[in-house]
């Protein structure tokens, strides 16, 4: 297997950056204009979803989705006239992303978040800005090459996921494991290395991130088959329309540009993480759209 990586590059410039922790009592219902009226934003972020979103060594959120939604932030600054845009980051778990945005504690969900059709009934996505797919992490020896393989054994979830979805629906039709819900990808994925579970399925970009920042990969291997299409996107709130046009116009534009692929190999073509562009993700930049994602087991739903 390739051996993957990653290095941490610095963050991207903003007008004003701030951590926050405090809670809004209800989603605004124009995005836009609060902003306006504040001149500030909030962007919800992953504590360790490498390389998409992400706190740096100094703390900072950094990755592919948050320099995406940095750049719908210099658009909305651009088409509101402001001056000035102050930036606000708040850390958001699996479980929390949709509570958060419904909430108003975030207005832009900048992580690693699939389109669903489950979840389309509660937010709204921007256009793909990535394609991944459920693979499943083990110690190198343990043979996986279907789901059946996993049968018996211990198997980490991450809460809130799709994969958490999925295989709780296998175990439940017809592969039993032992399941364990862990509260974050970290959480699961050091259960894997302590050798308290065997096996980790997760979006296959979000494993190699973790394994490879941790100079893992010569003792983990991913099995080969993928059990899912998994359409990232950023996330914002249900009927929000003129926030949506914003973060579309400025994907479209960066596609349509060819600014993406500069993007895509600042986080995914480093000295340590090699992660070529599938079809999928080429076709997504080549053809904005919003599809959702799709298990690949007959009878199975993300």
């Amino acid at each position: 297997m390739t051996r993957f990586s990653l290095r941490a590059p610095a963050l991207a410039a903003c007008a004003s950056v701030v951590l926050v922790s405090s809670a809004f009592a209800q989603a605004p219902a124009d995005t836009l204009a609060r902003v306006k009226e504040t001149r500030s934003i909030t962007l919800g972020v992953r504590e360790a979803a490498r390389p998409f979103s992400y706190l740096n060594e100094q703390k900072q959120p950094v990755g592919y989705s948050v320099d995406l939604c940095l750049a719908a932030v210099d658009e909305i600054k651009r088409s509101l006239k402001l001056p000035e845009l102050k930036v606000n980051y708040k850390l958001v778990a699996g479980a929390e992303r949709i509570p958060k945005l419904e909430s108003g504690e975030i207005d832009l969900e900048c992580g690693s978040t699939t389109n669903t059709k489950a979840r389309q009934e509660k937010v709204a996505f921007s256009y793909t800005i990535f394609v991944a797919g459920i693979r499943v992490l083990v110690p190198k020896g343990t043979k996986v090459e279907t789901v059946k393989d996993l049968g018996g054994l211990p198997v980490a979830l991450s809460k809130g996921t799709t994969s958490e979805k999925l295989f709780t629906q296998l175990h439940a039709s017809e592969v039993k494991m032992q399941l364990t819900t862990f509260a974050s990808n970290g959480e699961a994925y050091q259960a894997l290395k302590e050798g308290k579970v065997r096996a980790f399925p997760q979006d296959d970009s979000l494993l190699l991130g973790l394994a490879s920042h941790d100079n893992a990969l010569d003792r983990l291997d991913l099995s080969s088959a993928v059990l899912s299409v998994e359409p990232y996107a950023i996330m914002m709130r249900k009927g929000d329309t003129a926030l949506a046009a914003v973060v579309d116009r400025t994907l479209a534009r960066l596609y349509a540009g060819g600014e993406i692929d500069a993007t895509y190999r600042k986080w995914f073509a480093t000295d340590r993480l090699n992660i070529a562009m599938s079809r999928l993700t080429r076709d997504s930049f080549t053809r904005p759209n919003k599809e959702s994602g799709v298990a690949m087991l007959l009878g199975y739903s993300l």
